[in-house]
Order: C-alpha cells, then structure tokens, then sequence
C-alpha cells in the first residue's frame, strides 16, 4: 500500500507556471505507475498526465500537452507535474494517483484504474 501527499497548488496568473509535487510513502514506489487527475467544479474528474514505473513512457491530456510535463524521481518517491503557460480552465483540484496495475492502452486515462490518490492541491489560475 502507498500514501501520496501533493503539494506545491496555489494561485497564479494565467501564462504563469506552478510545480505540484506527490510524495509517496513505502519503499516500493518504483513499482508503481502513476498519475495525475485533475476536477473542477461541477465537473467529472479527469486524466491529465501518467508516467510509468520507470518513467519510460509518458501520457498526457490533449487539453495540457506541450504545456505540462510529468515526471518522477524514484530515490525520492515523488512525481512532478511541471505546469507552464497556465490557463483559466486549468482551475481545479489536482490529484495525484498510483497503480501497481498492468497498464496498457487506454487504461491510463481511467481514474478506475488507479487504486490509490492522495487528497488534493488546489490550483487556480486567475484572467
């Protein structure tokens, strides 16, 4: 089992850039694949970003490609979300998500196929 803790939300203007780190705990983090979710108000949570156990492979949103970038750092058993040019529609909760799943295809997108989430950073971006 693994808890996640994001940090590193907050306001910013938009074109603005804010990092969200995940912190896991557990010694076998580099077993896990992971991802990052976001929801909004009134909305449905949704995929934003997911990288693999050895960080390899990498996915993303249509909605944040070219702007935002995952990554992962094992010895420290933490991810990043690095957020560049920074919209209004980028307000939301993020959540970070870990699966120790085979994850292939599609998968990566579902918030079903992640077994463990941390409990959120706010991030706002303001016009």
């Amino acid at each position: 089992q693994v808890q996640l803790v994001e940090s590193g939300g907050g306001l910013v203007q938009a074109g603005g850039s804010l990092r969200l780190s995940c912190a896991a705990s557990g010694r076998t983090f580099s077993s896990y694949a992971m991802g990052w979710f976001r929801q909004a108000p009134g909305k449905e949570r949704e995929f934003v970003a997911a990288i693999s156990w050895s960080g390899g492979n990498t996915f993303y949103a249509d909605s944040v490609k070219g702007r935002f970038t995952i990554s992962r750092d094992n010895a420290k058993n933490t991810v990043y979300l690095q957020m560049n040019s920074l919209k209004p529609e980028d307000t939301a909760v993020y959540y970070c998500a870990a699966t120790v799943r085979n994850m292939y295809g599609s998968s990566w997108y579902g918030a079903g196929e992640y077994d463990y989430w941390g409990q959120g950073t706010q991030v706002t971006v303001s016009s």
